[in-house]
């Protein structure tokens, strides 16, 4: 097990996520932030955090529930009502970011309805894409073999990432 990121560097890659956002969506009113359920639903609130503390913009916050290992099975669950997303500015979080799968499928709830934007954020990038997904904000990224794996644990004391 080889650690990647520590504490700090994870504290400073979300804080430099959370401003390139806020850069990049300046001329909007409000944005909605929906973390993938575990890991990517902590950093979705830790960057809505980020962008209350240092702007005006109206942030939702919402996560999105589904199957990471067979995404297809269940179904997907978001705990924003789809409606309000409509034409909305749309930030989809995870931790990491491996063959695009589980952003692909997160994906497919919120386009029922038309949006003006979908940017994704990723704390972790492996670039092994099966699903025509990219990374448009990042913490890092890694050339890891197939056979590795990348693990991020965000509890505050011991926050790390791995890579095994």
């Amino acid at each position: 097990m080889q650690e990647i990121l520590s504490n700090t560097e994870i504290d400073q890659k979300i804080n430099r996520l959370g401003h390139q956002l806020l850069e990049n969506c300046f001329e909007e009113k409000e944005i909605f932030i929906g973390g993938i359920i575990g890991n990517g639903a902590e950093l979705a609130r830790r960057l809505t955090n980020i962008i209350k503390e240092n702007s005006d913009l109206s942030v939702h916050l919402f996560e999105i529930q589904l199957n990471k290992s067979e995404p297809w099975s269940e179904e997907i669950k978001l705990t924003a009502e789809k409606q309000n997303l409509k034409n909305g500015f749309i930030v989809l979080v995870d931790d990491v970011l491996n063959s695009g799968k589980t952003m692909q499928y997160a994906l497919t709830d919120i386009l029922d309805f038309p949006t003006k934007a979908i940017k994704t954020v990723a704390l972790v990038d492996r670039k092994h894409r099966r699903f025509p997904i990219k990374a448009d904000f990042v913490g890092i990224s890694l050339s890891t073999t197939l056979k590795e794996r990348v693990e991020v644990d965000l509890s505050k004391e011991h926050q790390k990432a791995y890579l095994i």
